[in-house]
């Protein structure tokens, strides 16, 4: 029994020791990596919310923190060290901004991030406004980023100004070709490239009547080329002073007439795209030398080409 008592008192004795020297603590850790260790695990976690999940930085959406792990451990009360725990935590978060990206869906390179909802609202609004006529797929997106250095002023004006050059090319792209248009028909090409030796209207002593189409003069047996799609319904010679001749129904009323050709290379009936070889300059039928009588009609009234080509 005495030998029990005395077992008894060193236990207690090396227990007290023990509880003097070593407590419960927990060992905090980062991706797998022990930073140190805290008294209160549940305590120290509202340090964390309060002093490294928070932040006053503008535009922070939030504060990333990963994988911190807890386990309780039995060590040396000097080895309980939070504030170092803390700051290492602080030093491993990172800020998580929100800005708002500007974006045009027809173009994946144009995009503007800016640092509020209201500016990228006054943004679009100004844009769909401004190029109102060929109404910007222009979108809002919230986006998240770890690095702002970017979303500066100076960049954000730089990122405006290409978007803005962007729609202004599409919209006098849209303009030019509008400008091209009979009746929804596009005119792509010029039929020929060459010197306009006479007018839509103009009054020469070679015909009794005004001009009704446009004379360009070319060396012969420069190609000719259909001015739109279509489909060909005349492909031949013409008594009427045309000579050879060719026309093309382009849909909507809109034809398109090619005279005095040295050669023809299409047929009735053919199927052409704009730019397609056609013809060749010549100077057949009623013709004072080598040129391309072109006349555009609209419902079977010739109208003046250079409203349209040959500007």
């Amino acid at each position: 029994m005495k030998l029990l008592r005395i077992i008894a008192i060193a236990l207690t004795i090396i227990i007290a020791i023990i509880f003097i020297k070593f407590k419960p603590a927990y060992a905090v850790s980062l991706n797998g990596e022990e930073l140190g260790y805290v008294g209160d695990e549940e305590k120290f976690k509202e340090e964390i919310n309060e002093n490294v999940l928070k932040s006053e930085e503008t535009n922070v959406a939030f504060v990333e923190l990963e994988n911190v792990d807890y386990s309780i451990s039995l060590v040396s009360r000097n080895q309980i060290n939070e504030e170092i725990v803390l700051a290492k935590l602080e030093d491993s978060a990172k800020n998580v901004y929100r800005v708002y990206e500007v974006a045009d869906l027809n173009n994946e390179e144009d995009k503007v991030y800016v640092n509020s909802m209201e500016e990228a609202e006054s943004l679009v609004t100004s844009l769909k406004e401004q190029y109102s006529a060929i109404e910007p797929n222009l979108v809002i997106n919230t986006i998240y980023l770890e690095n702002v250095d970017e979303v500066n002023e100076e960049n954000i004006k730089i990122a405006k100004e290409k978007m803005q050059e962007n729609l202004q090319t599409k919209l006098e792209e849209k303009e030019e070709k509008d400008s091209r248009t009979v009746n929804g028909i596009y005119l792509a090409c010029v039929p020929v490239t060459g010197r306009i030796t006479s007018r839509f209207g103009a009054n020469e002593s070679i015909r009794d009547h005004t001009h009704k189409g446009i004379d360009i003069g070319a060396a012969g047996g420069t190609p000719i080329l259909a001015t739109a799609d279509g489909t060909v319904t005349y492909a031949g010679w013409n008594s009427g002073g045309y000579g050879n001749l060719v026309i093309i129904d382009h849909g909507n009323g809109v034809t398109t007439y090619y005279g005095h050709c040295s050669r023809i290379y299409t047929s009735k009936g053919a199927t052409v795209k704009a730019g397609d070889k056609i013809a060749a300059v010549g100077s057949t039928g009623n013709s004072t030398g080598n040129h391309l009588h072109f006349e555009i009609r609209l419902n079977g009234k010739q109208v003046n080409p250079q409203t349209y080509v040959y500007k």
